[in-house]
């Protein structure tokens, strides 16, 4: 039995409205794939966040200045310019799903592309930051991934990811990172496609 066109939609709008809200779903790039794509990897503080209209008008970006403490990977400079899809002008906001966000004063650990002659982007979209937590006493440090509200898929099988990036002390992820620069690169480790 056929059902009519009218009928076939319906059903296909209703089932769509009863599904659950999710994330974005993305291949996981383990800390090694992440060292290896990146043009650069820094640790340093966000000096600056600010949202501004493309010059088409028709996107709106964030701009995200952060002092680097530490460079890790590549020679990015004393800041660099991170700038990300999605942000807020006035009453119009604009969110990209999957996207890190950032905040004036944070401490964080990226993993950045070069994309053009002063600017950058997040390689894995949100899996390219790690939020920085001091202890009170300012010595010991935890690196928090961002990527929270992803949903991961393994890069060989496509199915769910059974593992997450994990907490880890800062000189950990900091050492983690060079050992994994020092290691061959790794297969799957080219430049991720942009948002």
């Amino acid at each position: 039995m056929k059902l009519p066109f009218a009928f076939r939609a319906l059903l296909a709008v209703a089932w769509l409205l009863g599904m659950p809200a999710s994330a974005s779903t993305m291949l996981q790039l383990e800390l090694s794939a992440l060292s290896h794509a990146s043009d650069a990897v820094i640790h340093g503080t966000v000096r600056r966040v600010e949202s501004r209209w493309s010059r088409d008008h028709r996107r709106i970006l964030t701009d995200v200045e952060i002092e680097v403490s530490d460079a890790l990977k590549g020679q990015p400079g004393s800041t660099v310019l991170l700038i990300q899809p999605g942000g807020r002008v006035g009453d119009i906001g604009q969110v990209v799903s999957g996207m890190a966000s950032f905040t004036q004063g944070e401490e964080v650990v990226v993993f950045l592309e070069r994309r053009g002659p002063r600017a950058f982007g997040l390689v894995g979209l949100s899996q390219g930051k790690y939020e920085v937590l001091r202890a009170e006493d300012s010595r010991s440090a935890l690196a928090v991934p961002a990527a929270k509200d992803v949903r991961l898929l393994d890069p060989k099988t496509h199915q769910p990811s059974a593992s997450a990036p994990r907490t880890m002390g800062l000189e950990e992820l900091k050492a983690a990172i060079r050992a994994a620069l020092r290691q061959p690169k790794p297969e799957g480790a080219g430049k991720e496609s942009r948002p």
